[in-house]
């Protein structure tokens, strides 16, 4: 990293935290009780990183362009309200990972596209080891990524300019808000990334196939 770092900020689903499972089952009870057939874990984990508008595109071949999509969506978001965190866990290494990040005099914290309200469910049954300093929801600043407002934020929040953040994101808006801030970008390669997705051509920084890797690349 070329700039000095002070800084680093992580999406939540698929970066973070495993919530694919979680999110499947609240798609899966939604096709059951449609009398449709559940998807297989294969087929969401890619997806589950678009949250609700791709989870239902996966089960039921609709967008919020259909008639159908608002009851679907509003369904399926009380199926995950009920039970946000059964199987979500963190990403093997993030824990390690944020206790190095403190250790080494860096700040951290969330900027993600899941709403407020479901951000505010989840972190408490997390183990995190050390509390982020800022966390900024996909409503928080009225838009979400790509949109670089949460970005801003998050940076403002902390009190530290944007240039000297790292972000760490599964998704090409998560890469293209961080470029459009000057944040270092660095993409979780472990992350819910579709076979259909050219995370090459994304344009991050850096790209990291498990959560600790990232320490070899942040300053001591």
């Amino acid at each position: 990293m070329s700039r000095p770092i002070k800084a680093v900020l992580f999406d939540l689903d698929g970066t973070l935290a495993d919530t694919a499972p979680d999110l499947g089952a609240a798609l899966n009870k939604l096709l059951t009780e449609e009398g449709r057939p559940i998807q297989p874990y294969s087929a969401i984990r890619p997806i589950a990183s678009h949250g609700a508008r791709g989870l239902i595109g996966l089960g039921f071949g609709v967008t919020p362009q259909d008639a159908a999509f608002t009851g679907l969506r509003e369904r399926f978001l009380a199926h995950y309200e009920a039970a946000p965190c059964d199987a979500t866990k963190l990403f093997e290494g993030i824990a390690e990972l944020i206790e190095a990040i403190a250790a080494r005099g860096l700040a951290w914290g969330i900027v993600t596209n899941k709403p407020m309200k479901y951000t505010d469910l989840l972190l408490p049954q997390l183990p995190l080891p050390i509390p982020p300093g800022v966390v900024v929801s996909g409503d928080t600043v009225g838009v979400p990524k790509p949109d670089p407002k949460p970005m801003l934020h998050a940076a403002s929040m902390l009190g530290i300019d944007p240039t000297h953040c790292v972000y760490v994101g599964d998704a090409e808006r998560d890469i293209e808000a961080g470029r459009k801030v000057g944040m270092r970008t660095v993409l979780a390669d472990y992350g819910y990334i579709a076979a259909t997705d050219a995370p090459g051509e994304w344009g991050a920084d850096l790209r990291i196939s498990y959560p600790l890797e990232l320490l070899l690349h942040l300053p001591s």
